[in-house]
């Protein structure tokens, strides 16, 4: 972290209304350093950036908010990582706007780690957040730090796999890192803290801003050297994150699934524009050129319920599998139910059932 006095400048220029990254670099290139751009006179910054943006700098203290990130940055595991320090990401300088100034909390050092994106929706299926869950588990393993958006549905799962294995996860916020968003994710991006890395652009105290999160995309893109898509609708963030991913110069890959479902439909059509269709982890590491094979605990051949034959891996609705099936609409709500209880079968909305596994 940088030195009090350095700091210091660096966060008043980065709290500076207006002065994004873009504009943050270009600063520092015609000044030299942050404490020479925020203690040059508003003529001189006006020969680099608008008239408004160089009163801001040069007449805005933000000595409230510079004290309250010393004091947040004091506390063990807490980092604030500048453009300037050894620490920061090395994947971040290749993309076009790396953010000049990073909150991090937990463990530092996987900021200098391989790793590889894992996201979808939010509203994810069941089997779609335990092939996130299984995928985020098994690159972990073999050696890549995951990292995704710690949004609900696919993003939580991956989260979780990469905790699960034996290289972490990072979660890239779209707030500030003293506000935990979403508040059903809390547990999990307290277990992210201490286990993991939690990293955010964005100054302490900052809310849930709706179009915060697009920006913070580009970030999970970047510390990446490719994006797994899980599960996507057509219009989706995680399509955003892929298209942000190719101008990075990052690899795309995307899980294909139902033609029947609309959380499929991101997946293909980005395999139908070039995105790597894949059925494994082994399959990722492959086209990252990561020789280490994931290993996959070996599973014991068992006998199928005929229901879950019957059943398929696409979504299916109560009437179609009587049909299928043969047995009355009693019977068989009575044994999709012990099925869910097996962890075997989830009900979807619309009174539809998904095999899981």
């Amino acid at each position: 972290m940088a030195a009090d006095a350095d700091l210091a400048s660096w966060l008043r220029l980065t709290l500076t209304p207006g002065v994004g990254p873009r504009t943050a670099r270009l600063l520092l290139q015609a000044f030299g350093s942050p404490d020479a751009v925020v203690t040059a006179s508003a003529a001189a910054l006006e020969r680099v950036v608008p008239r408004a943006i160089a009163t801001a700098i040069a007449t805005a203290s933000h000595e409230d908010a510079i004290a309250a990130t010393r004091s947040w940055a004091e506390q063990p595991g807490n980092h604030v990582v500048t453009l300037a320090d050894e620490s920061y990401p090395p994947a971040l300088l290749e993309i076009p706007d790396p953010p000049v100034v990073l909150f991090a909390k937990g463990r530092r050092e996987l900021l200098r780690s391989a790793a590889v994106a894992v996201v979808g929706s939010r509203n994810a299926t069941p089997q779609g957040t335990d092939t996130a869950r299984a995928f985020a588990h098994a690159l972990s393993d073999a050696g890549l730090t995951v990292v995704s958006g710690l949004a609900l549905g696919i993003d939580a799962a991956a989260h979780e796999g990469g905790l699960a294995g034996r290289s972490s996860t990072i979660a890239v916020t779209g707030t500030g890192l003293d506000i935990v968003y979403p508040a059903r994710n809390r547990a999990l991006a307290h277990r992210i803290a201490e286990h993991g890395l939690l990293i955010s652009e964005f100054a302490l105290g900052t809310g849930a801003i709706a179009h915060n999160f697009p920006r913070r995309n580009r970030l999970i893109s970047g510390l990446a050297r490719g994006v797994l898509v899980v599960e996507a609708a057509v219009r989706s963030g995680s399509l955003t994150t892929a298209r942000l991913a190719v101008d990075q110069g990052r690899e795309v890959f995307a899980i294909p699934g139902s033609i029947h479902s609309p959380l499929s439909r991101g997946c293909h059509a980005l395999i139908k524009q070039g995105a790597k269709l894949v059925e494994s982890a082994q399959d990722v590491l492959e086209e990252l050129r990561l020789a280490e094979p994931v290993r996959e605990a070996p599973q014991a051949r068992a006998a199928v319920d005929p229901l879950l034959e019957q059943l398929g891996h696409d979504p299916c609705d109560l009437d179609t599998l009587a049909t299928r099936s043969g047995l009355g609409v009693d019977v068989l709500t009575a044994r999709l139910l012990e099925l869910e209880l097996e962890g075997m079968v989830a009900s979807l909305p619309g009174g539809r059932y998904q095999r899981l596994g």
